[in-house]
C-alpha cells in the first residue's frame, strides 16, 4: 500500500488525481495540469513534496566527512547557505542529487529524492560508519514548496510567519532560517521564486489552507515536471542515474576540483574521464520545430546516424512547442532530427533553460 503525505486528505477535499509516485500517493493534478504549470509561472503555486526525505547530520565530524562524500565542496558554504550537489559512487556514477543545508556548527541537513531513499540512506550510514557524527531521518516533518513571482508575498502573509516577517523577508536565494517551529528556505524545483516551508506534519494541514485561501494554486507532479523541464532542471531517475558521470548530465558545474587535495567519493574516476574525454555522452537542450510533443527516450539522429536519445520530453506550456533534454555522443550542430512515431522531425539544439522567471529564453 502507497504511504500518504500528512496532506494527503487535503488533496482528496481538492479532488486530486492521485497516482502512486515513489511508493507514495501523490496529487498527480487537481483538475487541470496546464493551469497550475501556469499560475506557478505567473503568480503562485504550492506543492507537496513531504515525499522527499530529509536528513540532519550532527557531530565535530559532520563537515568533513560531507568533503568526502559530495562532489561539491561544503566549505563554500558560510551559515544558512544551501548547496546543490551530486553524490557519487566510487565509478563516478550519480547515486542521487541533492541540497545540503549548513544549520549551525555541526549540524547540517540534506533534502534527497522520494525515489532513492532507501539507497541514499544506506549509502550514508556506510560511508559514515568511520566518522564521528549522527545521521537521523526526520519521520515526522512536513515540506510545502511555494513558488511562483507572487509566492514570497503569499508566504509572508501568513500568520506562522508574521513575527518573523523581517527575518524571511531578508532570505536571499539558496539561503535558509530555523525558525522556533519552522525551517524555510528560499529554493526550489521550477525555475521561479519562493520557498519551501518544513513544519511538523500534524501543522501542515493548517498553512495548506491558509495558502489555499490566499489564493495560492495547489499543483502536483504534473505540473512539477514540466516547470522543472522549462527551467533545465535534471531529474533522477530520468536524466540522470547511478550509470551517468555528472559531466554527462549538464552537472559539472557541480564538481568542486579545488582544492587539489579533496579527495571525495568518485574523484579519481572523473579525473580519469575528464582526461581521457572519450565516449562521454552530453546534455543538450532540444526544441522541436513542427507541431508534436517530444518524449523520453526518442531517438536523436545527426546526419545518417543516431548520436542518442532524448531523457526528458513534454510540451511547453510557455513556449508552445514541444521541448526535451537529450544526452547526445560526438558533434551535433544547430539543428538535429529526433525519431517520432516512426518521422524523423526537425529540432533545435540550444543551452538549457527554455525559460527563465516566466520569460522564453528562446523565440
Amino acid at each position: 500500500m502507497a504511504k500518504k503525505t500528512s496532506l494527503f486528505e487535503e488533496h482528496q477535499r481538492l479532488s486530486a488525481k492521485i497516482v502512486d509516485f515513489s511508493g507514495w500517493a501523490m496529487p498527480l493534478h487537481y483538475g487541470s495540469q496546464l493551469e497550475e504549470h501556469l499560475a506557478v509561472r505567473q503568480g503562485a503555486g504550492m506543492f507537496d513534496v513531504s515525499h522527499m526525505t530529509i536528513v540532519d547530520l550532527k557531530g565535530p565530524e559532520a563537515a568533513a566527512f560531507l568533503r568526502r562524500l559530495l562532489a561539491n565542496n561544503i566549505d563554500r558554504l558560510p551559515q544558512g547557505k544551501a548547496l546543490y550537489s551530486c553524490m557519487l559512487n566510487e565509478q563516478g556514477g550519480i547515486i542521487d542529487d541533492l541540497i545540503v543545508y549548513y544549520l549551525a556548527p555541526e549540524r547540517y541537513r540534506l533534502i534527497v529524492n522520494a525515489a532513492t531513499r532507501e539507497q541514499d540512506l544506506a549509502w550514508i550510514r556506510d560511508q559514515a560508519r568511520t566518522f564521528s557524527l549522527q545521521v537521523q531521518e526526520c519521520n515526522d516533518e512536513a515540506l510545502i514548496a511555494v513558488q511562483g513571482p507572487q509566492a514570497r508575498a503569499a508566504v509572508h502573509g501568513l500568520s506562522a510567519v508574521v513575527d518573523h516577517l523581517g527575518t524571511v523577508a531578508e532570505l536571499q536565494p539558496f539561503t535558509a532560517v530555523e525558525l522556533e517551529d519552522m525551517f524555510i528556505s528560499r529554493t526550489g524545483y521550477t525555475g521561479e521564486d519562493g520557498y519551501e516551508i518544513m513544519l511538523s506534519a500534524d501543522r501542515a494541514a493548517g498553512l495548506w489552507r491558509e495558502l489555499l485561501k490566499a489564493g495560492v494554486q495547489p499543483a502536483g507532479l504534473g505540473a512539477r515536471d514540466t516547470l522543472r523541464l522549462e527551467a533545465g532542471m535534471a531529474l533522477y531517475g530520468t536524466d540522470m542515474d547511478v550509470g551517468t558521470l555528472p559531466m554527462e548530465a549538464g552537472l559539472a558545474w557541480t564538481v568542486a576540483w579545488e582544492p587539489a587535495g579533496r579527495s571525495f567519493i568518485g574523484r579519481p574516476a572523473l579525473e580519469d574521464a575528464r582526461r581521457e574525454d572519450t565516449g562521454l555522452r552530453r546534455q543538450i537542450g532540444l526544441l522541436l520545430e513542427v507541431r508534436g510533443v517530444l518524449r523520453g527516450h526518442q531517438a536523436v539522429y545527426a546526419g545518417d546516424g543516431q548520436v542518442g536519445e532524448i531523457t526528458s520530453g513534454s510540451f511547453s506550456p510557455c513556449l508552445n512547442q514541444g521541448i526535451a533534454l537529450a544526452q547526445v555522443r560526438g558533434e551535433v550542430g544547430g539543428h538535429c532530427e529526433v525519431m517520432v512515431r516512426g518521422r524523423r522531425l526537425p529540432v533545435r539544439v540550444v543551452r538549457p533553460p527554455f525559460v527563465r522567471h516566466g520569460k522564453p529564453c528562446y523565440e
